[in-house]
C-alpha cells in the first residue's frame, strides 16, 4: 500500500502542478486580455478624436467649396459686364471717329 501511496502522491504533485500552469498561463492570459481592451479604448478614442477633427474638416472644406463657387459666379459676371463695357467703349469710339472724320469734309463756319 505503501508503494500505492507513492504513486497517488506522484499523481497528486503533477496535477497540482498541471493546475499551477494552468493558473498562471489563466494570469498571463488576463494580462494580454487587459493589454488589447486597452489599446482597444485607446483606438476607439483616437478613433473618435479623428471622426470630429474629420468632420471639422470637412465643414471647412464644404464652406471654402461654397464661398468659391459664389467667388466664380461674381467673377463671370464681372467679366461678361467688363467685356459689355468694352464693347460699348469700341461702339463709342467708332462713332467718334466717324463723326470726327464728317466734321472734317464740312465746310469751315465764317465767322464776321
Amino acid at each position: 500500500m505503501t508503494q500505492q501511496g507513492a504513486v497517488l502522491q506522484g499523481y497528486n504533485n503533477e496535477l497540482v502542478k498541471c493546475i499551477e500552469d494552468l493558473c498562471m498561463q489563466k494570469e498571463e492570459l488576463n494580462k494580454q486580455i487587459q493589454q488589447a481592451e486597452e489599446e482597444k479604448n485607446k483606438l476607439q478614442h483616437e478613433i473618435q478624436v479623428l471622426s470630429e477633427q474629420l468632420e471639422c474638416v470637412c465643414e471647412n472644406l464644404a464652406q471654402k467649396v461654397a464661398s468659391r463657387n459664389e467667388l466664380n459666379k461674381i467673377l463671370a459676371e464681372t467679366e461678361a459686364a467688363y467685356m459689355k463695357i468694352l464693347d460699348s467703349s469700341r461702339t463709342l469710339l467708332n462713332v467718334l471717329k466717324k463723326e470726327v472724320g464728317s466734321l472734317k469734309h464740312m465746310p469751315e463756319l465764317k465767322t464776321n
